[in-house]
């Protein structure tokens, strides 16, 4: 190696051969012309002959240049020059490197690999071997064992890694190491996390052992973790943290909808020496609803919150002895309740036995008499383990004929009260009715609107005590509490000192009405947690860089009493396409700490430092470019191209190549293919016969064998011409391509997609007939209830299936080119189902075909032809009617209801007979 200054030349031998640079100059200015084709008779030849001295043309002296530039860029590539080249590595043993790979390391991971792959550069030109190592879990196709690898191999392995969303654990890395044969003395560099992780100390002995040991760090900061604070009404709080103070640093948030779409954006700042910032995200209760994360901008996988359903749904039971709500329900003390929280909330009406049992987030318990022991027992456990009770004062609860024990011994009221009510207002009082203007800072209506048109004009006191205060929320004018509550357990006790009605006062016709019910509600913990013991299926995951998608191979169930992520549990959402429950990295701010300065004698460095650059590939695509410069100009010299047209169709491709060969360059042209390109464009040119993909191969297999062959019966019957079936998803696939789209419907038929039903309603009500074939055999069940029957009905709940009747005699469907009574499949009998035109006249064709004939069991042929079932029991002749029903389908779906009007056709024939 030949260092200058920053440059240093691996190959500095190669620079020998620019001394061949004046012997090329030389070569190149004798180069002759082209020579020239002139047609002419040969007497000219002797035609003024004369003897003149004649010296050959010569290249441009500036083409010269531009070859030997041309050279000189190869010779100086071949010298491999590095720009910045550290020094060679100390000792002479392999060369270990340990990558922090958790959760931390993925806002600088691109960062980090080309650090390390840099200590592998360096290893290779010393010819070392390389020994790669990760903390947060085993490398790609490795098991325990550790291996050493040559530098390529160990470079390509590196860029292969991704950070994994789970924390490092550096303990079982130095177990590892302690039972590995690595040679020593070995030097060893750790690119680190920057945070403190268990077994730092067991994983820096450990590595001390195999020789020099340096650790590489990031830069200044570190990773920022969010938590939800508060989530009311329509304002989300979010509590960041970051690794240690520091100076005043901005912070932002985003409110991701779980469709990838930005809801809101909020911005703030750390404080200097603080290491929390508070921000809010203010939305909508419709749109808070839809949030289905929180993002730190900047951040991996450690600054995504997932929110799951028990954040966006708050379950609300309304005590209530039955689901009837009354002929009258503005008399009706729960229908005010109602009407404020069904926006934004699941609202029940249920016994409270019922309502406890249903996992709701709050319980609204209207002016009702006394509790039983037994209530009041469980529904004060239930509210210890997180519930929020929410009671309304009235005329029972201000019975002044109860004695006072029993009002002391209700537990579920968040303050001691008073015996009777106070009125405000009225023909015998000199008091007035008052407003409520008072929000007091440590309550959850704090800087809410006072609205003070709202008045009270009837109340239950509390009575004056030591912790009154504390637990007050709201107050009239004059100062008595008219809103208490106070933590019971985990959960809390409210109490409007009002009635639910008109009757007390304005509150309940009031938009404050609604604010503070939904804040009360927000301070439950939402969606019920799930059972113990109750393993949930993954359903999304995310990975190092804090992307969701497919779960990886190998991710295990989540059962809630195992809370911690790990390789075979990341986080992401766990349960089923109704209910998603939420697994986040859970880091705990107290816990999250800088990493412990290095003993003596370890080296410490930070990540980019001194970064070596590869110059060779730089100098090589320049020499290309300037080679393809120099052939464009030769081919203008010699002639070739002349006219503006032919050098602006020769320059084309020659400035395309130019600009495609610069490797991750601004202006790279690329010809970038969607996958679903090809496939809308093979829909969109010719019509085409589609199926459902269920999944299970064999069905999907005689689905389009049977479609295939309908289509070249239609081409010998018909002039309709399609070419071979397509299979779709109707959760992803573009179904307006279609007219007809063939469903089977086994008995083991998967759920549907998320998405899936919303696309098929869209195809039915854009004019797409779905046929619907459950292939039951009804040789015994004559009403067609079989099997597929009924999974039809389970997978129909989500469709937008019209009123269907059997189809009638004289249907377009019998006529729309064969004349059928009938339509047999490989099964017959059992009716063939289609939209009832008694109810439904907006057109006469039918969106859904529902039969259990099983007809592409009828059409479906192998590869050498022949019919791949039997058909009974008609035999062939069945066969040849379940093509005509075949034809008369596909007729009846491109066509629609031009044969309609052939149902007047007696009508018509009489009066011409008159």
């Amino acid at each position: 190696m030949l260092s200058l200054g920053a440059l240093t030349l691996a190959n500095p031998l190669i620079l020998l051969a620019l001394a061949g640079l004046p012997l090329l100059w030389l070569l190149l200015r004798v180069t002759p012309p082209a020579p020239r084709t002139t047609p002419f008779p040969a007497i000219r030849l002797l035609y003024r002959l004369q003897s003149r001295d004649e010296t050959p043309d010569r290249t441009p002296w500036w083409l010269l240049l531009l070859r030997l530039l041309i050279a000189a860029l190869v010779i100086a590539a071949l010298a491999k020059p590095i720009l910045n080249a550290a020094g060679t590595l100390p000792g002479s043993g392999p060369l270990v490197i340990v990558v922090d790979d958790d959760w931390a390391t993925g806002r600088d991971w691109a960062e980090r690999v080309e650090t390390a792959n840099a200590l592998v550069t360096r290893a290779g030109r010393e010819q070392r071997a390389v020994v790669l190592l990760t903390t947060a879990g085993s490398l790609p196709g490795e098991d325990e064992r550790i291996a050493q690898r040559p530098a390529g191999d160990a470079s390509d392995l590196l860029r292969s890694l991704r950070p994994s969303p789970w924390p490092a654990r550096p303990d079982l890395l130095a177990e590892r190491l302690r039972a590995a044969e690595v040679p020593v003395p070995a030097e060893t560099f750790w690119v680190s996390n920057g945070i403190r992780d268990p077994g730092d100390g067991e994983l820096i002995a450990a590595l001390r052992r195999l020789g020099g040991l340096t650790m590489i760090t990031g830069r200044s900061g570190g990773p920022r973790i969010p938590a939800l604070a508060e989530a009311a009404g329509r304002t989300t709080a979010v509590e960041v943290t970051r690794l240690a103070p520091g100076p005043a640093e901005p912070v932002a948030i985003r409110a991701i909808a779980g469709d990838g779409r930005l809801l809101a954006r909020a911005t703030g700042a750390f404080g200097p020496g603080d290491r929390t910032a508070r921000l809010e995200i203010i939305l909508p209760v419709e749109l808070r609803n839809q949030t289905g994360r929180i993002v730190v901008e900047g951040e991996a996988a450690g600054g995504v919150l997932l929110l799951d359903d028990g954040f966006r749904r708050r379950p609300v039971g309304l005590v209530s002895e039955t689901a009837y709500r009354g002929s009258q329900p503005l008399l009706d003390e729960l229908h005010y309740i109602e009407q404020a929280l069904a926006p934004s909330s699941e609202v029940t009406r249920a016994p409270l036995d019922v309502l406890l049992d249903a996992g709701m987030s709050a319980v609204v318990l209207p002016d009702i008499g006394r509790l039983s022991s037994d209530d009041q027992t469980r529904l004060s456990a239930w509210v210890r383990e997180g519930g929020v009770l929410i009671r309304f004062a009235g005329p029972q609860l201000a019975d002044t004929d109860r004695d006072r024990s029993a009002r002391d011994d209700d537990s579920l009221v968040p303050v001691r009260l008073r015996t009777g009510d106070r009125t405000l207002g009225g023909a015998l009082s000199w008091s007035t009715p008052l407003a409520i203007t008072r929000f007091p800072e440590g309550g959850p209506f704090a800087r809410m609107a006072s609205y003070g048109d709202v008045t009270v004009r009837r109340q239950v006191l509390a009575e004056p005590s030591i912790d009154l205060t504390d637990r007050t929320w709201a107050r009239l004018q004059d100062g008595t509490p008219i809103v208490t509550g106070r933590e019971h357990g985990d959960g809390w006790l409210v109490l409007f000192h009002t009635t639910a009605t008109p009757d007390w006062s304005d509150l309940a016709l009031s938009g404050l009405f609604v604010d503070m019910l939904r804040r009360v509600v927000g301070l439950g913990s939402g969606m019920a947690a799930p059972a113990a013991g109750r393993a949930l299926a993954p359903i999304e995951t995310l990975d190092g860089f804090g992307h969701l998608g497919s779960p990886p191979a190998g991710t295990r169930s989540w059962s809630p009493a195992d809370d911690v992520v790990s390789p075979d549990l990341p986080p992401g959402y766990f349960g089923s396409a109704d209910v998603r429950y939420a697994l986040n990295l859970a880091i705990d701010p107290d816990e999250l700490a800088p990493e412990a300065p290095p003993p003596p004698g370890v080296g410490t460095r930070e990540l980019g430092a001194q970064s070596e650059r590869d110059l060779q590939t730089p100098l090589l695509v320049v020499a290309c470019m300037l080679f393809l410069a120099d052939l464009l100009i030769t081919l203008v010299l010699r002639g070739y191209l002349s006219g503006t047209r032919a050098a602006t169709r020769a320059a084309a491709p020659v400035l395309l190549a130019l600009v495609a060969g610069v490797p991750d360059g601004p202006a790279k042209a690329q010809l970038i293919e969607r996958p679903g390109d090809s496939r809308a464009l093979e829909a969109t040119l010719e019509t085409r016969l589609a199926y459902v993909i269920t999944g299970i191969e064999q069905v999907d297999q005689v689905s389009q064998a049977g479609l295939d062959a309908l289509s070249r019966v239609l081409g010998e019957r018909t002039s309709v011409v399609l070419p071979s079936s397509l299979g779709v998803d109707p959760a992803t696939d573009e179904l307006a391509f279609f007219v007809l789209l063939y469903w089977p419907v086994p008995p083991d038929h998967p759920p549907l997609a998320p998405g899936a039903a919303e696309r098929i309603n869209t195809f039915m009500r854009n004019g797409g007939t779905v046929l619907f074939d459950t292939r039951d055999r009804f040789e015994s069940d004559p009403d067609g209830i079989g099997s597929g029957m009924e999974r039809l009905r389970v997978l129909g709940r989500d469709l937008d299936l019209p009123p269907l009747a059997p189809v009638p005699v004289g249907h377009v469907l019998t006529k729309s080119f064969y004349l059928l009574r009938d339509f047999p499949g490989r099964f017959a009998g059992g009716p063939v189902w289609a939209q009832d035109q008694r109810h439904t006249a907006a057109t006469e064709v039918s969106p859904v075909i529902v039969g259990s004939h099983d007809w592409i069991g009828a059409w479906a042929r192998d590869d050498t032809g022949l019919f791949v079932f039997p058909v009974i029991p008609g035999g062939e002749l069945q066969r040849e009617y379940a093509f005509r029903f075949g034809v008369n389908l596909v007729m009846y779906a491109l066509t629609g209801n031009y044969k309609a009007d052939q149902v007047h056709v007696p009508a018509i024939l009489e009066r011409l007979g008159q």
